[in-house]
């Protein structure tokens, strides 16, 4: 599971039929550098299945690969990720190796 923010929302005019009804947003996982607070190298976007209405700016948990499948199990969805959970706050120890320097 990572943790990423909500940037945007997806809007789709065709979508596969196991979808239908879903929300899709744009989430930008986060690493250890960005939570320490350097947004300067920032990963690669994501589109995760949101059921629980995260808005933009909203920080959730993000289940991938097969996990994020495993909520609707015995039917299949096409998707790579899931919005596991809102996180309201978060309490986290950066390890000293990944600290920005500050100079």
């Amino acid at each position: 599971m990572r943790i990423g923010d909500v940037i945007g929302s997806v809007t789709l005019n065709r979508w596969h039929p196991a979808l239908a009804g879903a929300a899709l947003k744009i989430v930008a996982p986060l690493s250890w550098e960005n939570l320490a607070g350097d947004f300067e190298r920032r990963l690669e976007e994501i589109v995760v299945l949101d059921e629980l209405g995260a808005g933009v700016g909203c920080r959730l948990a993000v289940s991938e690969g097969r996990e994020a499948a495993m909520p609707f199990y015995p039917e299949v969805k096409p998707i790579d990720a899931y919005n596991g959970a809102i996180l309201d706050t978060l309490e986290y120890e950066i390890p000293e190796h990944l600290k920005p320097k500050r100079g």
